[in-house]
């Protein structure tokens, strides 16, 4: 067993393992990894299972001291700095964490969020059988806090696995992301069409595990506040009646009588969620086909990913 004790933890920094599934008819959010390629990336590294738990690190940025033990531990997604003690590291590596060091993992060059696995079990509180934490409520395995201990179950050190860990071209942020008309365009002028396929827009601050408003051009609906609530899905661009765009992400909620213009395709979501606020996003409009098409695409790459020889 391994024992650490959390000395700083930023805002939304939570266990989360691959999410709350088939409980969305419930009312019950997924939730799960923000970027759910990097969170499947770093648990194959120790060959965990999909329901194995794992910590995601947000801009705020985590720090955690060793008090008992040893792990090996991988850091995958974004461009994060790594710090055990005065070694400079950076993120997609694996190292080996030993009794009396801290572990910093801190912002650097990109991305939003990053994932820390264990080559162990990752001890999490559950909620409905899943560790993936809803931000909103904090039900599930829970928002990290200092002074918090954090247990690793039959924890191993492995170090054939140590060193840096390959990103591939569709990790890194995505500055064009596709998106589909729809359910709800009928409620939106032409020119606003023309404009969410055109004109860029920009992530505001408005930014959290819920979802992120984006500035840009106004896409004012007409007519469409009142539109009976229904099923939202992760990806769904709603437009409220200032004209304002949201794309709704890990922890969106499971209805919502808002209007939806688009919806993005879930394969560019993991890399739209590594931009940072004030950073510019395209909209690309295909149609259903092709969505699909992308969808398998990126499926297929990162099984390829995965089953690389090491």
């Amino acid at each position: 067993m391994t024992r650490l004790r959390v000395a700083f933890a930023g805002p939304h920094v939570t266990f989360q393992d691959s999410g709350r599934l088939g409980r969305m008819r419930y009312g019950v959010p997924a939730s799960g990894p923000m970027d759910r390629k990097a969170f499947a990336i770093a648990q194959s590294i120790f060959a965990n299972p999909p329901d194995a738990a794992a910590i995601e690190v947000s801009l705020g940025g985590l720090s955690l001291d060793c008090v008992e033990g040893h792990v090996t531990f991988a850091v995958v997604g974004g461009g994060f700095i790594v710090q055990i003690g005065a070694r400079r590291l950076g993120a997609w590596a694996v190292h080996t964490l030993h009794q009396g060091e801290r572990l910093v993992i801190r912002p650097g060059p990109w991305g939003s969020w990053t994932y820390l696995a264990f080559a162990g079990d990752l001890v999490a509180p559950q909620w409905l059988g899943s560790s993936a934490t809803h931000g909103p409520s904090g039900l599930g395995g829970g928002t990290l806090a200092a002074g918090q201990e954090v247990i690793v179950q039959d924890a191993r050190v492995a170090p054939t696995l140590e060193g840096s860990i390959p990103c591939p071209i569709w990790a890194r942020p995505r500055r064009v992301i596709h998106a589909v008309l729809g359910p709800q365009d009928r409620f939106f002028s032409a020119e606003s069409l023309e404009d969410l396929a055109t004109q860029p827009f920009h992530l505001t601050n408005a930014y959290d595990r819920m979802g992120v408003r984006l500035r840009g051009p106004s896409l004012t609906p007409e007519g469409a506040l009142s539109i009976p609530s229904e099923p939202i899905l992760r990806g769904s661009v709603q437009v409220a009646g200032d004209g304002l765009a949201t794309v709704m992400l890990a922890d969106h909620g499971t209805t919502g009588g808002y209007p939806k213009i688009a919806t993005v395709v879930s394969d560019d979501l993991d890399g739209f969620v590594q931009l940072r606020p004030n950073d510019a996003v395209r909209f690309k409009l295909v149609l259903a086909p092709q969505a699909v098409a992308l969808a398998r695409q990126g499926d297929k790459a990162l099984r390829a990913y995965l089953n690389r020889p090491r």
